[in-house]
């Protein structure tokens, strides 16, 4: 039983949920648990980790920009206060072990935590390490893996295929359709697409649905839409001076899982939290991966289903004369649907978050 554990990483939700999942069965198993998280100042995880009810401390890490800029020149100096002060957090703090989920403030977090000599798990989302995972391979005392073939990134003894922890409530869809086609005002006759780009919305993907809209109306499909923050309005705008019929946008969605549950065809990004959902979702999916990320990790993260014939995969180059058409070709094959369906289903993973505490317990002090 784990009685001190501090977990660190952020800034983005696809490194702060699964952090939260993780602290959640960690309290789950014994409910008297001292957590803290170490995260980096000015991210979203000093505001998303309290408000989940833990404690947080921020480090003055930032990442190197790759344009010229001040902050570019003044990183190593908040690089060495970061491990300064992740020293410091360490020793006062005493925790059993240390996770770290990717992002800025786990890189001095666990190589401080390594140089002490306390146990180090790493949690790896994507099916391509970010660098500052990968850097810390080689002290860590376990990786935590969502994906196969890491090998060739990680010591191969340290690996365990353990899958994303994702949060429950978002995953458990079973009878709710019904709900959720009167919370989103769906005819129940109709077929339904879902279209998420995040919670800041894909402009690919917006332009692409807002192009296609009287494709789906012409073949009687409604469509659940989440556009994102920085869209919304605009599409809201454009959407109300032609035709609203059959087209249900919201800037977030906060009911995923009666999203998920209305949906007969789902159009997503490829963010490896994202895949993992949809893989215990079990519907059949258009991934249509971001071009605007690290080492292209997103395309990576889609192939792994696209290889096992467990999706579809959309160029983001190609969305706007294809995805539509696509979409609409899927949700009239029903066969496809149902070999995609079976497909993802298989690659599931739903013990994640309990085989990574498990792998947390046999490593801890």
């Amino acid at each position: 039983m784990i009685k001190r554990v501090i977990l660190s990483g952020g800034g983005t939700g696809g490194h702060i949920f699964p952090a939260l999942a993780i602290a959640n069965e960690i309290k789950r198993r014994n409910p008297e648990v001292e957590i803290l998280f170490v995260g980096a100042l000015g991210k979203m995880e000093m505001e998303k980790i309290p408000a989940a009810g833990y404690k947080i401390v921020g480090l003055p890490i930032t990442g190197f920009q790759r344009k010229l800029t001040y902050s570019n020149f003044v990183l190593p100096f908040k690089l060495l206060k970061s491990m300064f002060e992740a020293y410091q957090i360490l020793r006062k703090f005493k925790p059993e072990v240390v996770v770290g989920v990717g992002g800025y403030a786990s890189g001095p977090t666990l190589k401080a935590a390594t140089s002490l000599g306390i146990p180090t798990l790493v949690q790896e989302q994507n099916s391509f390490p970010g660098k500052t995972n990968k850097i810390l391979a080689n002290k860590v005392s376990v990786i935590c893996t969502a994906y196969e073939g890491l090998e060739k990134f990680f010591p191969k003894e340290k690996i365990v295929l353990t899958g994303n922890p994702v949060r429950s409530e978002v995953t458990q869809i079973e009878g709710k359709r019904a709900e959720a086609e009167t919370l989103f005002g769906l005819d129940s006759s109709k077929k339904t697409i879902l279209v998420v780009g995040g919670s800041l919305g894909a402009k690919t993907l917006n332009d692409s649905i807002l192009a296609g809209i009287s494709e789906f109306q012409k073949n009687d499909v409604q469509v659940i839409w989440q556009s994102g923050k920085n869209a919304y309005v605009m599409m809201k705008t454009i959407i109300e001076k032609t035709t609203k019929e059959g087209i249900f946008l919201h800037e977030f969605i906060q009911r995923m899982d009666l999203a998920y549950a209305a949906a007969d065809v789902i159009i997503s990004r490829a963010g490896a939290i994202a895949v993992s959902e949809l893989c215990l979702i079990k519907k059949p999916t258009i991934l249509v991966p971001s071009p605007n990320v690290a080492e292209d990790h997103q395309t990576k993260n889609a192939m792994a289903l696209v290889n096992k014939k467990a999706a579809i995969l959309v160029k983001d180059s190609e969305a706007r004369e294809s995805l539509v058409s696509k979409s609409l070709d899927l949700l009239k094959n029903e066969q496809q649907s149902q070999e995609l369906s079976i497909a993802i289903a298989a690659l599931a993973k739903p013990n994640a978050c309990s085989e990574i505490v498990d792998e947390l317990e046999k490593i801890k002090k």
